[in-house]
Order: C-alpha cells, then structure tokens, then sequence
C-alpha cells in the first residue's frame, strides 16, 4: 500500500515565520525612530528660517542704513509677529515683508507658532548686533538643541 505525501507547511512553521518577520519589523522600526526624524527634519526647517530672518534684517541694513527700528534690545518682548497679523506685544517686521523686498512672509515655526506669533525671537544687543532665535528646537534623542544665530 502506498502512503500519501502530504504537502505544505504546518501551523508550527506558519507561527514561527510570522514570529520572527515581526521580530525583524519591530527592530527595523526602533532603528529608523520616525519621531526623532521628524524632530531633526523640523529642526533643520527652523535653522533655514532664523538664517532667512538674519539675513532680511542685514538686506535691510544694507539697504537703509540702518537695522528696523522695532527690534527690541531686551529679550522680554522679542517674539516676532506674523505677517499681516496684529503685533501688539510682539516684534513688528513688517519693514521686512512690505512689497516682498526682503520677504515674501515672514517664516513661522513649524511646530509653536500662532495666529500672530512666528514662535522665533529677535534681539538687538549694545553692540548692533542681532540674534535670531528659534526657542521651539526640539530636543533629539534627549539632546536640547539650541538654535541660535548672531550676526
């Protein structure tokens, strides 16, 4: 009498395939860490935006003679205002972005901003130089950035 091979894989061999290709997933995922890529990805947008801003303001300065008169030389109201928006309370660069000279809009953080703030800072020290600030900058793998620039 002949027996019948049978074919095909038991369910023992099916679970461990499928225990090891979530094994394989889950160090594929820990290793590629979506969310400290995005923190550096908004990070670097940040740095692009304080070094625009810095550079509007010296195009200025070039131009005119002068930096604009509304940035503040304490950092207790240094936080820039969006373009069009009122800015009681906050930095007014509207020199900057009237007629599109310097800029089109005024760059914004793409995490803490708000309807009438940028979420970056600007301040002018004794010696006529000028600081851009972004204070958002998100801390990557429990490292604090620091996004600064002076000119």
């Amino acid at each position: 009498m002949k027996t019948k091979s049978q074919a095909g894989f038991t369910l023992l061999e099916i679970l461990l395939v499928v225990a090891m290709i979530a094994i394989l997933a889950g160090i594929v995922i820990l290793a590629i860490n979506p969310n400290r890529q995005l923190a550096a990805t908004r990070n670097s947008q940040r740095k692009m935006d304080v070094n625009t801003i810095l550079n509007a303001i010296y195009q200025y300065n070039i131009d005119n003679g002068s930096f604009p008169s509304t940035i503040p030389t304490s950092s207790a109201t240094s936080t820039i205002c969006q373009t069009g928006q009122s800015c009681t309370g906050l930095v007014d660069l509207s020199v900057l972005t009237a007629s599109s000279t310097y800029l089109v809009a005024m760059p914004y953080d793409p995490i803490s901003y708000s309807v009438t703030s940028t979420g970056y800072t600007v301040i002018k020290t004794t010696s006529s130089r000028i600081t851009v600030t972004a204070p958002g900058a998100e801390a990557i793998s429990g490292v604090a950035q620091t996004i600064s620039v002076t000119r």
